[in-house]
């Protein structure tokens, strides 16, 4: 199996979740072969999504042909990053593809459109913008140990420069 982070937001729960699969894996007589991978999207300014997902880093996922892959991902707002994500692997043909989403947000948008669900999900959280634990609001607050909203203050005071 290959781990593919979402970076930067996931690094915390990729690193914790992985750390998890480790320890389990030191207990069973046959343990789960694991990679890792890292892959950089952006597709928010400030607290709204673009509406395109670029993939801006990470090595070739050449790779990732006839594996199994866990991408680990730190939000899934309305889904259209990870389908994004999901059809941008199709063509590299992996064996089978599952999702682990730190968070998942409950939105009107999700609840009209039926939106996109990961694989496995931690919580699920208000429509409400959150940061901590390497999600960040215009690369501030990834440093935070724990999650919390971003108020109207906050967002103002650290807005994009565009």
């Amino acid at each position: 199996m290959v781990a593919l982070c979402v970076l930067k937001g996931g690094y915390k729960f990729f690193t914790d979740l992985l750390d998890r699969i480790k320890q389990m894996n030191s207990h069973m007589e046959k343990p789960l072969p694991l990679a890792v991978d890292f892959i950089r999207l952006r597709s928010y300014v400030d607290d709204q999504s673009s509406g395109k997902i670029e993939v801006i880093g990470g090595d070739s996922l050449e790779n990732l042909k006839g594996k199994n892959v866990l991408i680990v991902e730190d939000i899934v707002d309305t889904g259209r990053t990870m389908e994004r994500l999901l059809e941008h692997l199709k063509q590299f043909e992996c064996k089978m593809v599952k999702v682990a989403s730190l968070c998942v947000k409950r939105t009107v948008r999700r609840s009209a459109i039926l939106g996109y669900r990961p694989d496995y999900t931690g919580f699920e959280i208000p429509d409400e913008f959150i940061v901590g634990y390497a999600i960040d609001y215009n690369e501030y607050f990834r440093d935070l140990n724990h999650v919390c909203v971003v108020n109207e203050v906050g967002k103002k005071k650290y807005a994009s420069q565009k």
